[in-house]
């Protein structure tokens, strides 16, 4: 019976490799978007910004408070 499922199965292998790969993608950047290590450097890259003058005080404030909440969402301690 393997075969003959395995068989009738093969034309759908592309769409079950497309599968695998989306949920590679997804499970990278979920794992990103919490990672204590990139979000505290995306914190010093901001702070950065803000001391060149690349972006104002309200945009900067705003862009902490996401991160800061993030990292909060993730379980990790919010100090930098």
């Amino acid at each position: 019976m393997g075969l003959i499922i395995g068989l009738l199965t093969l034309p759908l292998a592309p769409v079950r490799g497309v599968t695998w790969i989306a949920e590679q993608i997804q499970e990278e950047a979920e794992r990103q978007w919490s990672d204590p290590v990139v979000l505290r450097a995306q914190l010093a890259d901001i702070e950065a910004l803000r001391e060149i003058g690349a972006i104002d005080e309200a945009e900067a404030d705003r862009l902490e408070e996401d991160i800061l909440q993030r990292l909060m969402a993730a379980g990790h301690p919010a100090e930098i």
